[in-house]
């Protein structure tokens, strides 16, 4: 699951890009710098918002992901690397991995 910090920043990047598009559009219909900024700043401020609870309600439904199949082993500490080094070895002894 993303980070939440990592969701607003994809958020505010890609609102970037669609303000610069919905600015060069709003401003080639209106011709006014204010009437485009109005549109844009209101548009983008509220898709900002919508996109962020977006993503993070789609990082709850797992169709159509991938699951690692060594995903549900529980453990209780991160894995050092001799740890990765042992189950390395063992899924090589048992023919998982080459």
């Amino acid at each position: 699951m993303d980070t939440k910090a990592r969701s607003w920043v994809k958020s505010i990047v890609w609102r970037v890009i669609g303000i610069v598009l919905l600015g060069l559009i709003s401003y080639l219909i209106t011709g006014d710098l204010k009437e485009m900024s109005i549109i844009t700043a209101l548009f983008h401020g509220i898709r900002v918002i919508l996109y962020y609870f977006h993503e993070r309600w789609w990082e709850r439904i797992s169709w159509g992901r991938v699951k690692h199949p060594l995903a549900n082993i529980p453990v209780c500490r991160s894995l050092d690397p001799e740890d990765l080094r042992v189950v390395e070895e063992k899924l090589k002894a048992l023919g998982y991995i080459e």
